[in-house]
């Protein structure tokens, strides 16, 4: 893999804690197990600062002067930014901590929390980012791919996706089960599939806007 590629592909974990004494202490930490670090001081350090395009998470305080840790998981969520988030409190209780699971948090660790509980939690927030990320490179090429396809291809596709037999697409579409299986054909070369298993994933990896457009 070249060097810029293995860079981009690096994990870092993002450390937001107004207590310098925590953010040392946790870089430390992924330091011990070679994970990159990138530390803030602030919820608004971190919110105006231009983050890495790479995998991995965020281990972040929920109080801190200014704008919350809740505050930034409901900011970044508006943003798009589904990164994975650890909360970190001294402070935590049950409907804290029940707002930010539900809003996709990964973990909630009350401080002093043991250094393999920490680890534990970062890891498995940089397995789901990864394979979020993952995702993500497929379905927009996904999206690509469709976008090639003609239009009666496209309606095919999403018929062959919905389970339905040639003979039922060609009766539906007004041509025939040769020109179906000729269309099939094209679909699964465009979209580089090399089963209809795969051909019904990519389908379904398709944002809902794609999938619901009128194709009549």
């Amino acid at each position: 893999m070249p060097a810029s590629r293995a860079e981009a592909n690096r994990p870092v974990v993002l450390i937001v804690d107004d207590d310098e004494e925590v953010r040392t202490s946790l870089q430390e930490l992924m330091l011990s197990v070679d994970i990159e670090t990138s530390c803030f001081a602030s919820s608004r350090e971190f919110l105006e600062a231009r983050l890495p395009e790479r995998p991995g998470c965020l281990l972040l305080d929920v109080r801190m002067p200014g704008t919350s840790g809740l505050d930034v998981q409901q900011q970044l969520a508006l943003r798009g930014n589904a990164k994975p988030i650890i909360f970190l409190t001294g402070y935590g209780d049950i409907p804290m901590t029940v707002q930010a699971m539900k809003a996709g948090a990964v973990d909630f660790l009350t401080k002093p929390f043991r250094e393999q509980t920490v680890l534990d939690a970062v890891v498995m927030a940089i397995e789901l980012d990864v394979a979020r990320q993952a995702e993500t490179r497929t379905a927009r090429r996904n999206i690509t791919q469709f976008a090639t396809l003609t239009r009666r291809e496209q309606q095919v596709m999403r018929e062959v996706a919905l389970g339905r037999l040639n003979k039922q697409i060609a009766h539906d579409l007004g041509i025939t089960e040769v020109t179906v299986k000729l269309h099939r054909g094209n679909v699964m070369r465009k979209m580089q599939a090399a089963s209809i298993g795969e051909l019904i994933r990519a389908w379904e990896s398709l944002p809902g806007e794609v999938r619901d457009k009128e194709l009549a």
